[in-house]
């Protein structure tokens, strides 16, 4: 059986469209999921990337993009009143469920379609306490959004992503090996069946090629 580790911020579309497609694009394999809350802005801002919504023109197309890939592939998605919007409260709840910065597949979902179905205010604060409330049963003891210990796990598993190579989400890592994206999840899934491309010079050889740009070795 393989692990996979799921890399997430709820503020990602793209990560709401891959949580929903990942059970089918792998499905007939051995394997488990270990979702991991990271806080997307902190990747971004440590490879000065501003993100599609820092982008006018690849902002509406994100999100024209986004509507689309939802409705192709049968996932309701509708964009949340507010975008992007902080997504510290909705990370710290999440991982208020959590002993050692992994959440599970019922909290993952919970959490992402409190953002992605209906249109609303992700922080709206009538709505974040009915979050809370479906996630009461989930948590640990003693523990919420405004504990120390959420906050504490966010940091740590964003330093360990960061320290990984994850550069943006939703990532999956199996095998010291990061594929990125909604549009890798294909990958992701001829690597699990083995494969022969793998097992060649095609994955390492990438990283050796020079760079054409100004001050890029």
């Amino acid at each position: 059986m393989k692990r996979i580790t799921f890399y997430l911020d709820f503020v990602s579309p793209y990560a709401w469209l891959a949580f929903e497609r990942l059970p089918e694009v792998l499905e007939g394999l051995s394997y488990s999921v270990a979702y991991k809350p990271v806080l997307l802005g902190a990747l971004l801002q440590q490879h000065a990337n501003p993100g599609p919504a820092g982008i006018a023109p690849k902002r509406d197309w994100t999100y024209r993009h986004v509507t689309w890939l939802g409705h192709a592939q049968g996932t309701l998605l509708q964009m949340p009143a507010r975008h992007p919007f902080n997504p510290l409260p909705l990370l710290r709840a999440a991982l208020a469920c959590s002993d050692d910065g992994h959440i599970n597949r019922f909290v993952a979902g919970t959490v992402l379609r409190h953002v992605w179905q209906g249109g609303h205010d992700a922080l709206d604060a009538a709505r974040l306490a009915d979050l809370a409330t479906q996630l009461a049963d989930q948590l640990r003891p003693g523990e919420d959004a405004a504990s120390d210990s959420p906050k504490a796990l966010l940091r740590a598993n964003t330093e360990a992503a960061q320290a990984a190579g994850v550069f943006g989400v939703p990532a999956f890592e199996v095998d010291g090996k990061l594929f990125w994206g909604l549009d890798g999840l294909p990958m992701l899934r001829a690597y699990l069946d083995g494969d022969a491309w793998f097992d060649g010079p095609g994955w390492d050889a990438v990283s050796q090629l020079p760079s054409g740009l100004p001050g890029k070795a």
